[in-house]
Parts: structure tokens; C-alpha cells; sequence
């Protein structure tokens, strides 16, 4: 009881859910943005309380059935850190949607496959092919690309370079929480995992809010039916849908495939605000998605899902 069990889950099913995962998680910027009058901290707190809340009725029906197992302490607390990696990077994602453009701030966020094959070379010692350290030093460029054409978006965009900082912090920040996943996942289920996960989310970000905002808080409805949004899709259905895949993809083919997300948000952006990149910009982003498209070479017989 309380663990998957290995049945197994077919290449279309596992990158269907995906699919529509990742179209959840293009709309959390467009849904930022349109609630950009308010406190980052504040959409950040609702989403994630909100998020831990819808999923709490199902934790009391498997918890009277018996389907959640004992956790070790250091089990325990490598979910109370994944849950903080979680709550940090979306206090930091939701920030970088102020100061940016969308488009820019999608592409920098999902730089995380180039961060996790750092840590995997530097921490765990893997090798890799050439071709993907090109990849890394392509992507780097791309970024770098980024950051230096939208200077000439400051007119536009608030403050262009804090916005790419942090949407960069974020993807650091993902990176770590990723590689947790993909571990504590091996051995327990996907509710397991992401509801207390969730749950340490929620309490970073309210921590956050009250630290930076203080208590006198001012709260549309308008603002709790975005939080209510971002919770719904890109939380539960989007990041959801990736900590399911996690335990049958490998983290950086995973990682990879979210390159799609930002596609998805900035033909959205363009639609419903009229965003379009400056030039320089997009080519930087097109540089950084072929650097990290070439770091999928770096070992294929570790993206193979399980059949």
C-alpha cells in the first residue's frame, strides 16, 4: 500500500499528460500579468495555500484508507527543502513576470537543464559527452544575448535586468528542487510527494508575504480568482503533471521538453497583451533553446521511459 504500482505507463500516455501540463504552465505568466497590481508575495501565497487546500480532502481519504506510509527524518526533510525550493522559485518566477517581458522571462526560467547538468558534473561527478558542454556554452551566450538587448526594452519593461535575474534565480532554484523530485519520487507516490510539498510551499510563500508585506494586506476577489487559476493549472495540472512524469523520464530529458512552455506563453503574450520580443532578444532566445536542445545528447539510455 501507498506506493505506485509498476504497471506501467505507455510513451503516449506519459507525454500526453505532459502535453497538457506544460499548456497549464504557459498560462502562469499571462495570469501574473494580469493581476500585475498586486504584490508578487501576495499571488504567490494565494496560489500555493490555495493549491495545498484543494488537495487536502483527498489527503484525509487516503489517510483513513491507510495509503500514506511512514516517512524517515531525512526523507522528511528532503520534502520540507523541496517544498522551499518550490515556494522560492515561484515567489521569484512571479517576480520577473514585473520587471520583463514574458517571452524573456519563460526562455531564462527553463535554463534548468543546463543547472542540473552542472550539478550532476560537479556533485555527482557524471561525464559527459563535448557536445553537451557546447550545448551549455551556446545557451550561456543565448542568455547573455538576452540580457544585454534588453536594455533598449527599458521603456517598455520596468527594470529588464532584475526581471532576467530572477526569472535565472528561479531556474536555479528549480534545478535543485527538480533533482530532489526525481529522487523522493522513485519510492513514493505522486500524492505522497506533492501534497506535502505543497504544503511547505505554502507556508515559504506566506512567510515571505508577512516578512516583505507586513500584515495590512489588501485582497481582491479579482486576485483570489487568479490565484485560484494558477493554482488549478499550472500547480496542480502543470507541476502536477511533471512530478508524475519524473518517476518515468529522466530529469533532463524532462526538463527538456519544458523548453515547449515558453512557446506557448509568448504566442499568448502576443495575443492577449501585444507582446513581441525585440529583435536581439529573440535571437537570444532562439540561442539559448538550441544550447539546451544540445545538451539532450548528453545520455540517451537515461530518457528512456519506462515501457
Amino acid at each position: 500500500m501507498g506506493s505506485e504500482q509498476p504497471p506501467v505507463f505507455s510513451k503516449l500516455k506519459v507525454y500526453g499528460l505532459l502535453a497538457f501540463g506544460i499548456s497549464a504552465i504557459g498560462f502562469s505568466p499571462i495570469l501574473v500579468k494580469l493581476a500585475i497590481d498586486s504584490s508578487p508575495y501576495l499571488i504567490a501565497a494565494i496560489r500555493t495555500v490555495i493549491a495545498f487546500l484543494l488537495l487536502v480532502p483527498v489527503f484525509g481519504i487516503q489517510k483513513k484508507a491507510g495509503e500514506f506510509k511512514d516517512v524517515s527524518r531525512k526523507e522528511h526533510l528532503l520534502v520540507a527543502s523541496s517544498g522551499i525550493m518550490l515556494g522560492l522559485h515561484l515567489i521569484a518566477w512571479i517576480s520577473s513576470i514585473y520587471y520583463t517581458s514574458i517571452a524573456s522571462a519563460s526562455v531564462l526560467v527553463t535554463i534548468h537543464p543546463i543547472l542540473i547538468i552542472l550539478i550532476e558534473r560537479f556533485a555527482f561527478k557524471i561525464k559527459f559527452r563535448a557536445l553537451v558542454w557546447v550545448g551549455v556554452i551556446i545557451a550561456f551566450l543565448g542568455s547573455v544575448i538576452i540580457g544585454y538587448s534588453d536594455y533598449d526594452g527599458e521603456t517598455t519593461y520596468a527594470n529588464p535586468l532584475l526581471g532576467n535575474s530572477l526569472a535565472i534565480l528561479a531556474a536555479i532554484i528549480f534545478a535543485g528542487y527538480f533533482l530532489i523530485g526525481n529522487r523522493i519520487r522513485q519510492k513514493r507516490n505522486w500524492f505522497e510527494y506533492v501534497f506535502p510539498v505543497y504544503g511547505y510551499a505554502a507556508l515559504t510563500c506566506v512567510i515571505a508575504l508577512f516578512i516583505v508585506e507586513g500584515f495590512t494586506l489588501e485582497i481582491s476577489a479579482f486576485v483570489v480568482l487568479i490565484g485560484f487559476a494558477l493554482a488549478v493549472g499550472p500547480q496542480i495540472a502543470g507541476h502536477g503533471s511533471l512530478n508524475f512524469a519524473v518517476k518515468y523520464i529522466s530529469p533532463t530529458l524532462l526538463s527538456t521538453l519544458i523548453l515547449f512552455e515558453p512557446a506557448v506563453s509568448s504566442f499568448l503574450a502576443y495575443l492577449i497583451f501585444g507582446e513581441v520580443p525585440l529583435f536581439m532578444s529573440f535571437v537570444g532566445m532562439v540561442v539559448v533553446l538550441a544550447g539546451i536542445m544540445l545538451t539532450w545528447t548528453k545520455s540517451k539510455n537515461k530518457q528512456k521511459i519506462a515501457d
